[in-house]
């Protein structure tokens, strides 16, 4: 097994979050990596068109980008030295090409299928579950999310 570099794109979101109770939020940073640089442009815009339409919600457009960086990576020679170095790693499913393509396949179907059925967050206030765009919103435990708004003193 040899070491490669593939190029990625880390989308830096910060936001801004308070402990139950509080009014006063603490920004933070979170990263997200895609390989596709427009998926990345796609849902940082989706994120910013959502926070747009709510005053709970925050979303700083200057510090929040797609940048391209690089990422080391093991490189297999074939898919047969992949299964055979990866089979004990927690989560790796041994599948082969074509089985790898029909459950891709299968839960592109199974997503859009759900998102067609979710409603528009903005028709149901925000409450979860529901969709923006060809995000879902989900909220643990199908509960209600709590977003909190920074107070601009």
């Amino acid at each position: 097994m040899d070491t490669g570099w593939i190029q990625v794109f880390v989308l830096t979101l910060s936001e801004c979050i308070a402990p139950a109770g509080k009014t006063v939020c603490q920004e933070q940073e979170v990263q997200y990596q895609f390989v596709d640089k427009a998926e990345c442009e796609t849902v940082l815009q989706q994120l910013v068109d959502y926070s747009a339409g709510s005053d709970k919600v925050i979303v700083n457009e200057n510090r929040s980008s797609c940048l391209p960086t690089t990422k080391e990576q093991p490189v297999f020679a074939s898919l047969d030295e992949a299964n055979a170095e990866l089979a004990d790693a927690e989560g790796w499913g041994v599948l082969q090409p074509e089985q790898e393509r029909e459950e891709s396949a299968q839960t592109q179907t199974a997503h859009q299928e759900r998102l067609a059925k979710l409603p528009d967050c903005e028709a149901t206030n925000r409450t979860p579950p529901c969709k923006v765009g060809q995000i879902i919103i989900e909220a643990e435990g199908g509960q209600e999310l709590e977003v909190w708004k920074r107070d601009e003193d």
